[in-house]
């Protein structure tokens, strides 16, 4: 039998809880009601058959570029909505990698500076 995705885990050097909850404000689901601030380890619990997001905290500080990271399409906003909302709860740009026809993506960093990209949504 093969095994099972159960989580996705980002290390954390600050606060697991607040870079869970940045992303819980992002993606729109739920910190687990057994986590709290102080917490080591920190779950966002997604639809059931989706690996949830796993915060754990580690001495360990970021060195290089995320070797795998999350690409997002933007559901009811244009891709500029969806940075800019992303922008206000604490995320940076990293690189705006837009092309004239519309297509392309913004490289967007999370407040410990994990990557993920933002691409054109159904809004454009």
């Amino acid at each position: 039998m093969n095994p099972t995705l159960r989580h996705i885990t980002f290390d954390c050097t600050g606060e697991p809880y607040e870079l869970a909850r940045f992303w819980s404000d992002f993606l729109g689901h739920p910190i687990s009601d057994a986590d709290k601030p102080g917490d080591d380890e920190v779950l966002i619990e997604l639809p059931a058959g989706t690996p949830g997001l796993l915060f754990i905290r580690t001495g360990d500080p970021k060195q290089t570029k995320n070797r795998l990271h999350f690409d997002l399409a933007p559901t009811g906003r244009t891709r500029s909505e969806e940075v800019d909302r992303a922008l206000s709860l604490g995320a940076h740009i990293e690189t705006d990698r837009t092309l004239p026809n519309g297509r392309g993506w913004v490289v967007m960093t999370d407040p410990e500076g994990n990557e993920f990209c933002i691409e054109r949504g159904e809004r454009g």
